[in-house]
């Protein structure tokens, strides 16, 4: 699979090499932004491994997150137009793998991903198959997904040039993009989400793909006993029509093309005299003893050929004459078979009898395809599906009782897929817990830790269902004494977001690059110190797999990065006050970036905070 290329340093040490990477699907290429807040005007190109976005409080970093948001289909919020502007404007570019643009035309699906439920693809490959559908291919390998919200409070959202709804933008940007806010990751507490993560760390593709076919086979047969237990009065007549319109069908009998056919013999036998005189005429020009036995001699093509062939063949002297009379020869016996063929035409073109029956049985025909049709291969294929509609529309008490026996051996057969299918989670679900605790301690939240509990449905509630028989649960306890919780309902957003990075990390440990762009807002909220380091030190490794875009107020975590981009307000402008506030962004490196670090540091320049930026930076390496 293709593979990005590295992200051009921003400082000496490099924090990543890019070049070691897992497959990269995607990342996000280009973020464009106009009139959005303070932001008059701005465009950021994040790295494809980490990318840290800092600035002071209050200076804006969270209108890069409402771009992003707001590119994925959020709501739109006039308020957000940057004042005395019309408009604003944002739109992200994704750049996609060749593999995963490829993918939506190869038919190499998993039925058992957590992404498009229809196509069975996920992430990239999904987002494509999505834009596909609504009309859109990647234009050189590109997505691009862009939002206009006007101060009227309309919006437009537009997907590689073409206007879609809102909900595309949503779903498209949704296989590309995890955003871990404050109110973003709430999804998690989704119970179908939480089976989805636990089933991509799990690997258990093949379970599930098994079980899915065993339910479809299930859901099929319910379906068709539900049909006959409901019928009544109107199935039995739908039954007495289906029954004589086959009958009638039968009775006709007829056969596949046979009505063009008759239409061509029809047309024939009308023509008849045409066609006489023309194969008459033709025959007395190449051989006149086919129409007429007392014919002179030499009146026709054959005879003067071989007249020709016998002068040819006379000449004793030397030269291509006997070749060309071999040539001749050649072509008398091609006459022949032309003499031959038409001469088997000749009465050959039916009678008026004939043409009656003709006309007969093509009006029947005629009138089976214009009740069944409108083709008579529409007309057997009618037929055809009628004898099985009639087949459960006859069904006796024996049929049903028949079909129920069949149901149940599907139904055991789900089941059991639906155990192996358990077991498979819960030795995943034990892993996952186990793992994510201990990343946990690491991001200074000793005491905290994740359960991951699978409990299949008792069978007599009939416990299946699409995705298996399992509930599964993230419970989490925030710190030691502290009640467990159902994810969403026990933590911060700091301790949220760290605990998705946890998950996230692992997710990658075990099943290799993500097939998405993760952005962490909020993840160092209550960290400091070495558990800053330590926090930094895994969102780099996270993005040794994936693109990853972090909002921070550490220097500690910005310095792991592969960019930096430093969004700052600037004080209105005397000249214009209509502008108010504007806020800028822009990338530093070099030794910009280390007195960027140093200002994160202890909030000032000295001599002795940029040595502690440089010294922060040249050891923020894995």
């Amino acid at each position: 699979m293709e593979q990005f290329p590295a992200a051009k340093e921003t400082q000496p040490h490099g924090p990543a090499d890019l070049t070691d990477q897992s497959t990269v699907f995607l990342m996000l290429e280009e973020l464009d932004i106009r009139n959005l807040g303070p932001i008059r005007e701005a465009t950021i190109a994040p790295a494809a491994g980490m990318t840290a976005i800092t600035g002071e409080t209050g200076a804006g970093k969270s209108m890069l997150l409402s771009a992003i948001r707001l590119v994925s289909g959020g709501a739109a919020e006039s308020s957000r137009v940057s004042a005395g502007a019309d408009e604003a404007w944002a739109q992200a570019i994704f750049a996609l793998s060749d593999d995963a643009v490829a993918s939506e035309h190869s038919g190499d699906t998993n039925d058992a991903g957590s992404g498009d439920a229809d196509s069975g693809f996920t992430g990239a490959a999904a987002a494509v198959a999505k834009a596909h559908d609504a009309g859109v291919d990647p234009e050189d390998g590109e997505l691009f997904l862009s939002r206009t919200v006007r101060a009227s409070g309309r919006s437009r959202a537009v997907l590689g040039g073409k206007s879609v709804p809102r909900s595309v933008l949503g779903a498209i940007a949704g296989e590309l993009v995890t955003i871990h806010g404050q109110t973003d990751q709430l999804k998690i507490a989704a119970a179908a989400r939480q089976r989805e993560f636990l089933d991509r760390v799990a690997g258990d593709e093949a379970e599930l793909a098994a079980y899915r076919k065993a339910w479809d086979a299930l859901a099929a047969m319910d379906e068709r006993l539900e049909r006959l237990r409901s019928q009544e009065s109107s199935a039995r007549q739908q039954a007495d029509y289906l029954r004589e319109s086959i009958d009638r069908i039968n009775r006709t009998d007829p056969q596949p093309g046979e009505d063009e056919e008759l239409k061509a013999r029809r047309e024939r036998i009308e023509n008849a005299a045409d066609i006489a005189q023309g194969v008459g005429s033709a025959l007395g020009a190449l051989d006149a003893s086919q129409v007429d036995v007392d014919a002179a001699d030499g009146a026709s093509a054959v005879e003067l050929i071989n007249h020709a062939v016998t002068s040819l063949r006379a000449i004793r002297v030397g030269g291509t004459f006997a070749e060309q009379a071999d040539r001749l020869e050649s072509i008398n016996a091609d006459l022949g078979d032309v003499v031959f063929a038409l001469s088997q035409e000749l009465g050959d073109e039916g009678s008026v009898e004939d043409l009656d029956q003709i006309n007969g049985r093509i009006h029947e025909l005629g009138d089976l395809a214009r009740r069944w049709g409108p083709t008579l291969a529409d007309v057997l294929a009618w037929r055809d599906k009628a004898a099985f509609d009639l087949e459960d529309l006859d069904a006796s008490p024996e049929k049903v009782a028949e079909l129920e026996s069949e149901r149940q051996t599907l139904y055991d057969a789900a089941l059991a897929a639906a155990d192996v299918l358990s077991a498979a989670r819960v030795a995943a679900a034990a892993d996952l817990g186990a793992r994510v605790t201990e990343e946990l301690g690491s991001l200074a939240m000793l005491g905290a830790s994740l359960e991951v509990r699978v409990t299949p449905r008792d069978k007599a509630d009939d416990p299946l269902g699409p995705y298996g028989r399992d509930d599964i649960a993230f419970l989490f306890t925030p710190f030691e004494g502290s009640p467990q919780l159902p994810m969403g309902k026990s933590a911060s957003g700091g301790e949220l977001s760290r605990l998705m990075l946890a998950l996230e990390l692992v997710a990658a440990d075990t099943r290799g690059g993500a097939d998405q762009t993760f952005i962490f807002d909020e993840v160092d909220a209550g960290v400091g110190g070495k558990a800053a380091v330590e926090l930094g030190k895994r969102l780099a490794r996270l993005a040794r797999s994936a693109q990853v875009i972090v909002v921070t107020h550490l220097a500690q975590v910005a310095s792991w990065a592969d960019a930096q981009f430093v969004v700052t307000k600037e004080p209105p402008d005397a000249d214009d006050d209509d502008l108010g506030v504007v806020t800028t962004i822009a990338e530093v490196n070099g030794e910009t970036r280390v007195h960027e670090i140093a200002r994160m540091l202890s909030g000032s320049e000295s001599e002795a905070s940029l040595d502690h930026a440089r010294e922060l930076l040249k050891e923020s390496v894995l």
